[in-house]
């Protein structure tokens, strides 16, 4: 017989999970589609009224860009509405995701217009109005700089589109740099780190050399405090480095005596500033506001190119600098509408954007001594991650609701389901 238990952390049980910052993003996407709005109609009715068909133009694109602004914005208010709505099972954590991925795709019908009518300049050239062009470029990219600004607000709420957040994805797994600490003995060389990704601070150690190897049972850590205090961390086997079965209390300040089979090493921890921005950069990014970001990110670029590009014809007479810039254009435009597609389509799918923390509560139930038969994990919001574990335990009073409690270190997992199954001990 198994049994079952549903469990929202953090979130309650209402299934609410919007960013932190959802409410502060849909605010700056507003007040950005208000400036291009107001931006679009002073060049309409200015190019109307001064006969200048540039002038509309490109009023008539500014409208394009607070069209795709509008798709973000109304993302986040429907998203805020419907929160609590029990339609979505989930919650509407995932709506802003929706929302980057069709900007993603409206990005890329730009990208190709752009790259069209490049390569149609190229073929058929036509006369460039310098006088005309050059102010316009200049005035769409002060637009732009100024959307830019009104996006970057909240730096946490979500990450440059063109560098895809700066993911730590591939980050060493030491966790921060300046917390690994390197022991050379005659058991080998061995990295001692203060690992914090995603979880509370744990010791690892991790082999250097292939030569170097552990019993975990022979290994242990001990700190002592300014304050005299002393904390001993046993260590888990975790196939291919050591962790400890503890987290480190803050702050990281204190001397640690590891003991190896070869006697011990003493290492001096400072603390440091933390960069403060959340280690599971996937799982956190704000993929809306990111799209939005990447839209007046992409505009701004081109703007700088075609004034580039403009200024040379001019200067030199190279009337193919200006679809040159364009076609550049367009293929930053199109990579930086890949890298949003591809990362809301997997979370659209329930791709797990950090395998670390399934591994992670693989561990925790395991070194209970239980055995996981069957682990899910995936977003369901930004900084929102939900698990469904089904384990086997030999331990007839562990119920769902201890393996909840094990599980609430993880930050950033607010929902999660367990079903324990009971099995016999084998006498």
């Amino acid at each position: 017989m198994s049994n079952f238990e549903d469990s929202a952390f953090g979130a309650g049980h209402d299934h609410i999970f919007l960013g932190a910052a959802h409410e502060d993003n849909e605010r700056r996407t507003w007040m950005v589609i208000a400036l291009c709005s107001a931006m679009m109609v002073v060049e309409i009715v200015g190019g109307s009224l001064f006969g200048s068909l540039a002038l509309v133009a490109d009023g008539l694109h500014m409208s394009t860009h607070a069209g795709a602004m509008l798709i973000a914005a109304l993302a986040y208010t429907y998203a805020r509405r419907h929160a609590a709505d029990n339609r979505f099972v989930f919650g509407t954590g995932k709506l802003g995701d929706l929302a980057g991925f069709t900007s993603a795709i409206v990005l890329a019908m730009i990208a190709l217009l752009i790259g069209y009518e490049a390569i149609s300049r190229f073929l058929s050239p036509v006369p460039i109005h310098f006088g005309q062009a050059i102010p316009i470029a200049v005035l769409g990219l002060l637009v732009n700089l100024a959307s830019v600004w009104l996006l970057s607000g909240n730096h946490h709420g979500h990450s440059h589109g063109h560098s895809h957040g700066h993911s730590h994805g591939h980050e060493d797994e030491h966790g921060h740099e300046d917390e690994v600490h390197r022991i050379a003995g005659s058991v080998g060389v061995f990295a001692l780190s203060v690992f914090e990704d995603g979880v509370p601070p744990v010791f690892r150690i991790t082999p250097e050399t292939a030569s170097s190897k552990l019993n975990a049972d022979a290994v242990s850590v001990t700190t002592i405090r300014p304050d005299g205090t002393h904390q001993t961390f046993t260590f888990a086997d975790r196939g291919g480095y050591l962790e400890s079965k503890d987290d480190i209390p803050e702050p990281h300040a204190f001397r640690a005596v590891v003991r190896l089979p070869d006697g011990e090493h003493q290492i001096e921890f400072k603390e440091h500033e933390h960069d403060h921005d959340d280690p599971q950069a996937a799982a956190n990014r704000d993929h809306n506001i990111r799209s939005a970001y990447i839209h007046v990110i992409a505009d701004a670029a081109v703007s700088v190119m075609a004034i580039i590009g403009l200024l040379l014809a001019r200067a030199f007479g190279w009337a193919w600098m200006d679809p040159l810039a364009g076609v550049i254009g367009a293929l930053v435009i199109a990579n930086w509408s890949w890298g949003l597609m591809r990362d809301t389509g997997g979370i659209l799918l329930d791709m797990n954007p950090d395998k670390r923390i399934a591994e992670n509560v693989r561990h925790v139930i395991e070194d209970n001594g239980d055995t996981v038969l069957d682990l899910h994990v995936w977003r369901v919001g930004p900084g929102h991650m939900s698990a469904i574990v089904s384990l086997a335990t030999r331990e007839a009073q562990r119920n769902p609701g201890f393996y909840r409690a094990a599980l609430k270190r993880f930050k950033g997992l607010s929902h999660v389901t367990v079903e324990v199954n009971p099995t016999r001990a084998v006498a």
